[in-house]
């Protein structure tokens, strides 16, 4: 049958959009290699630039938190395979991705510097954790149902798909959402922090906290024990010391730049 390559093409195809968009941020956010970078000199009036900047936030945080209710999710799957919904959404972040960083207008200033060239390195060693930490969370959670290919390969294979089994594996005993504190990590470790990349990150910042609540809200619905594990384990910052948790889910965090809040 024809459509199961396609599906499988497709979300191959998806992935390989995503991973193009997440090397380009780290140039991007890292201010090396990348054509379109977030920080730099201001252009043209500093209304405009903060607006589309403004605007730009709103796009991606409207596309990446609506696409990934349930009900939106359930209208979209009256067009498309159900197969086909995750890289879908998967190509769709990634477009938003790639319009913020074509479009992203610098503001100019200096909000701090950090001096040096150890203290420096530092704060880029801090940067890249974040970056790896992004990927172990990811990875911990299925990284491949989280980016939609298990769901096409599946397909391909004509298997039913099953949802992942609700677990806790490494971080997710010790943080709810390692995920997201990678990104908060990753947007945050500034050696310079210009007034375009304050922006920047406060915005996401508040998108993050704000995409929690709404995500954690699906999650209790689909998952009833998740309520237990949000009493037991903490969102962000870790407890000095953690007891035994209950079983919670394999997928915490499904958003970012990198699954959907």
């Amino acid at each position: 049958m024809i459509r199961r390559p396609l599906i499988l093409t497709y979300g191959i195809l998806c992935y390989v959009v995503f991973l193009a968009s997440f090397v380009y941020a780290v140039g991007f956010l890292g201010g090396f290699l990348t054509p379109t970078r977030l920080d730099g000199p201001r252009q043209g009036s500093l209304a405009a630039a903060l607006a589309i900047d403004v605007g730009l936030l709103v796009l991606f945080a409207v596309q990446h938190s609506g696409m990934a209710r349930p009900g939106f999710k359930r209208w979209m799957t009256r067009f498309i395979p159900r197969s086909a919904e995750r890289s879908t959404y998967v190509l769709l972040s990634s477009a938003a991705l790639f319009v913020l960083f074509w479009q992203w207008r610098p503001l100019g200033g200096v909000v701090w510097e950090v001096p040096g060239g150890l203290e420096r390195a530092a704060v880029f060693v801090v940067f890249a954790a974040g970056w790896l930490m992004v990927l172990v969370a990811t990875s911990l959670i299925n990284h491949f149902d989280l980016f939609g290919l298990r769901q096409a390969w599946l397909e391909y294979r004509a298997v039913p798909y099953t949802p992942l089994q609700f677990t806790t594996p490494g971080l997710y005993r010790l943080i709810r959402h390692p995920l997201y504190v990678g990104w908060l990590t990753v947007f945050w470790a500034a050696p310079t922090m210009t007034f375009t990349h304050l922006l920047f990150t406060v915005g996401m910042t508040a998108y993050i906290l704000t995409a929690i609540r709404w995500e954690e809200r699906d999650l209790i619905a689909a998952h009833p024990e998740y309520a237990v594990y949000r009493r037991r384990v903490p969102m962000l910052l870790p407890h000095l010391r953690v007891g035994p948790s209950p079983r919670p889910h394999a997928s915490t965090s499904t958003s970012s730049v990198d699954g959907g809040g």
